[in-house]
């Protein structure tokens, strides 16, 4: 996916449109925005701040350059170029299925992605002459950092529509999940919807406080399903048995009169008076950019955390942030073109404010940053991809050895050239030169990566194509000489 020829037009500017253009521009994706009402404009401008400041703190891969930011002055403006537009407008029927026609009226092949959080596809595309062009997208606030999204065709569906969508999701770093059948609000908020209800009763009946709940929430089942849903955690409760020996114990307990689920209270003043003091009294000593702002850490540390342990939303991070990680290699291999040489070029970087130490240069752990980025370039080179490492296999490093030879700045051009000194078998060996575009060296590195088993976390011998890959590459650079003999004994 290129990020040049994509372009997302966001139609509605609130909490969610703002979100969805905030991920969307971090991502390298070109967003037009546009609202009635103008003054949400400044909402989309701090979503794409936080944005900026919380995405890059979720991954160590280096982030793709921003795409362009416009607000259109008119609808007819905001449909010119998109590949697809994204409603986010209140939840009014009406509202939605007039702005379709709106946008059939200037461009009949568009695909729309709506936001709803509880209208059938089917009854949004009622009144549209392409309705397969329209699906629901269901996203969870903030977008920009919260990685499912609920995707619901409707009877009518067109299924490369839906693939390229669930593909352009995935590319942002989130997690699409199509529900099989359309039903009112789908999965996720149906779920909360119950939840809801019964915490409105327990309030309303000064069983607890809005803050004795919320720590009953967050202290208990909140911080096990963030790691683990309801069936597996179940699952576990049910002992070595599992999940029948749980439902054989727990199942009748569904027959008692426990919870009032099903009942509504009446939602009146005083009700809301009730939830309103006891919010205050909680919270009302934060703004709301401050407790969003704990928010925002708080899931950036959480999905972190997850995606060192491959489990869960972390998995989806891991796997984004290889992408990221894999086009950055790409990246540097095309600009080898321009780079003068016999070796391969494995990492290209502008130094940028934030890697200075306190000494005004480069600081210390950035050159192994650099070096370990070069690393990964030279095994997707190879062919030990995102692919190949799912299936089992992979490389560690085993052995480093750096040296700094100059000073560098921020603000230099740098690109690393990359030896392969010995490739076969279980070994990698490799030597990195950073510089910079005068050629003039800064750093070196060696390092030597061993080909292991991620079922049995020993090594093993790598596959075929691998070996054969680098056998030609050792051979190619065997008269390329370094500026100092090897110090890895292989």
């Amino acid at each position: 996916m290129s990020k040049k020829t994509l372009n997302v037009s966001c139609v509605g500017a609130g909490v969610i449109g703002s979100g969805w253009a905030a991920r969307l521009l971090v991502n390298g994706i070109n967003v037009t925005v546009f609202d009635k009402q103008t003054e949400s404009y400044s909402r989309t401008k701090s979503s794409v701040e936080r944005a900026k400041k919380y995405f890059s703190q979720l991954t160590k891969a280096p982030l793709r350059e921003i795409g362009n930011l416009n607000f259109a002055k008119s609808l007819d403006d905001a449909l010119e170029l998109p590949d697809y537009i994204i409603e986010s407008l209140p939840e009014n029927l009406q509202i939605k299925q007039h702005l379709y026609k709106e946008i059939e009226e200037v461009s009949k092949n568009s695909i729309i992605l709506s936001s709803t959080s509880g209208f059938k596809p089917t009854d949004l595309q009622k009144h549209m002459k392409n309705p397969k062009n329209l699906i629901v997208t269901h996203p969870f606030n903030p977008v920009y950092l919260m990685p499912l999204v609920e995707v619901v065709p409707g009877q009518e569906k067109d299924q490369d529509i839906i693939d390229n969508v669930c593909h352009l999701l995935k590319y942002i770093g989130m997690v699409p999940i199509k529900i099989k059948k359309e039903i009112d609000a789908f999965v996720a908020d149906r779920m909360l919807e119950a939840m809801w209800r019964e915490a409105l009763w327990l309030i309303k009946d000064n069983i607890c406080t809005t803050e004795e709940l919320d720590n009953i929430i967050t202290s208990s089942f909140g911080i096990r399903f963030a790691q683990m849903g309801m069936f597996e955690s179940y699952r576990i409760a049910g002992g070595d048995k599992g999940m029948r020996h749980f439902l054989d114990q727990f199942g009748p307990a569904l027959k008692w009169p426990w919870s009032r689920l099903t009942d509504v209270p009446e939602f009146n003043s005083e009700l809301i008076e009730k939830i309103c003091s006891q919010s205050d009294a909680q919270s009302n000593m934060y703004s709301i950019s401050e407790l969003e702002d704990i928010r925002d850490k708080n899931l950036v540390e959480l999905q972190k955390a997850l995606r060192n342990n491959r489990w869960g939303s972390g998995r989806t991070l891991a796997s984004y942030e290889k992408d990221l990680f894999d086009e950055q290699s790409k990246q540097a291999e095309k600009a080898g073109v321009r780079i003068i040489s016999d070796l391969l070029i494995t990492y290209t970087k502008t130094i940028p404010p934030e890697w200075a130490d306190y000494n005004g240069h480069m600081t210390e752990y950035r050159y192994l940053n650099c070096f370990g980025d070069a690393s990964d370039a030279v095994m997707l080179h190879i062919g030990c991809d995102k692919a190949y490492i799912e299936a089992g296999n992979s490389y560690f490093t085993v052995e480093t050895n750096i040296k700094h030879l100059n000073e560098l700045k921020v603000g230099q051009e740098v690109h690393i050239e990359t030896k392969v000194i010995k490739g076969n078998g279980k070994k990698l060996h490799v030597f990195h030169m950073l510089k910079n575009k005068e050629g003039e060296l800064f750093a070196t590195g060696e390092h030597l990566l061993l080909h292991v088993s991620l079922k049995t976390r020993k090594t093993c011998s790598a596959g075929e194509p691998l070996i054969t890959k680098l056998e030609e590459l050792e051979k190619k650079h065997r008269g390329v000489s370094i500026p100092s003999e090897p110090k890895i004994i292989v």
